[in-house]
């Protein structure tokens, strides 16, 4: 068999192609926010299944919303009791938040506290939403006991090569499997229940 050479096409990298993966270069930063808003961060990037990197430079990315809260930090006050706390976050949004903090002459500090709060109605829904799902997985365990049910039921009246009791056996195994999903989702939403 011929082999055949690979064709390779020049493509040209630009210095603002360059710029910009330098600007998703991660980098770490410490910043000293209250409890509270450290815990939103965190909660709500588990709620979503989202790393907090990524909700961090979501938020901090945003220049014109950051401007704006630039201009409304006059009004707020820092918490007193505050945590250190280190992020990775990417070197753009770092930037971003340096070159509004010198432009305004706002704390770092309080431009990520101001951006973070932003966020609490979204975990009031997701708040919500953990509820309900507690009250289905409360109706799906009765689905998972009824199925285990008809599985014995099946087990001790049909052969095994019998077609009902293969599907049978083949929903039983999907409802656990699915219950088994479910639960796990909402034991990662419990850390949402005391916020």
């Amino acid at each position: 068999m011929r082999r055949r050479k690979a064709a390779f096409v020049s493509i040209e990298f630009s210095s603002k192609s360059a710029q910009e993966l330098l600007g998703r270069q991660s980098v770490r930063t410490t910043f000293k926010l209250s409890e509270k808003s450290i815990d939103a961060l965190s909660i709500l990037a588990g709620q979503l299944g989202i790393k907090q990197k990524s909700l961090f430079d979501h938020l901090i990315d945003d220049i014109p919303t950051l401007q704006v809260i630039a201009e409304a930090s006059a009004e707020y006050e820092i918490p007193d009791q505050r945590v250190a706390k280190t992020y990775v976050i990417s070197r753009k949004t770092l930037q971003n938040l340096e070159q509004i903090s010198n432009r305004y002459k706002t704390p770092r500090d309080a431009l990520v506290e101001l951006s973070i709060e932003r966020i609490l109605p979204l975990i009031k829904e997701e708040k919500k939403k953990h509820e309900q799902r507690k009250e289905l997985l409360a109706k799906m365990n009765k689905i998972v006991v009824e199925s285990e049910e008809a599985f014995a039921m099946a087990s001790n009246s049909l052969d095994q090569d019998d077609p009902v009791f293969r599907k049978i056996y083949q929903m039983m195994r999907t409802v656990k499997s699915c219950h088994s999903e479910i639960d796990n989702c909402v034991e990662r939403g419990k850390k949402i229940e005391e916020f």
